[in-house]
């Protein structure tokens, strides 16, 4: 499983990198547009603000799986090793489960509604649903990422 799980490290870290690249790009455009060429940009506003919603959900999906989370330890560093291996996998549990509410179910229906609803961007117009759909993309990768950590017992 640890080789399936570096195979997705390699996937969100190439479509992060292509994400940034193309916000660096959008942004200049944006700039030039406005202060050189004196006629700002329509869209570029728009995709910038999309584009950081992709980086930030996946991104946090990324560093799940790079196991470069925030955590408070005070409590974890003063338990034995098997209290402390019982509070992981209590902690990955109550993860997966969250994850599965928040990311999975909301994500998924605000995806549906956005479906059915037929919403469309201002200035892009694509549909919504493509925006939102990173939700439960980047839902589904942690709780792989959570459920190997809970098979492998790792922190």
């Amino acid at each position: 499983m640890e080789n399936i799980r570096d195979k997705l490290n390699r996937v969100l870290e190439f479509i992060l990198i292509m994400l940034l690249s193309i916000m660096v790009l959008n942004v200049s455009w944006q700039v030039f547009s406005r202060y050189v060429l004196g006629n700002p940009s329509s869209f570029t506003d728009e995709l910038a603000r999309y584009l950081m919603i992709w980086l930030g959900v996946l991104g946090t999906a990324y560093v799940s799986g790079k196991r470069l989370h925030v955590a408070i330890d005070i409590l974890h560093s003063q338990l034995s090793l098997s209290s402390q291996k019982t509070m992981q996998k209590v902690i990955f549990s109550i993860v997966i489960l969250a994850t599965f509410l928040i990311f999975i179910i909301g994500g998924s229906r605000l995806v549906y509604l956005s479906y059915l609803l037929g919403q469309k961007s201002a200035a892009l117009q694509i549909p919504l649903y493509l925006v939102y759909v990173c939700v439960p993309l980047s839902g589904a990768c942690i709780i792989f990422y959570k459920i190997n950590d809970l098979i492998s017992n790792k922190s």
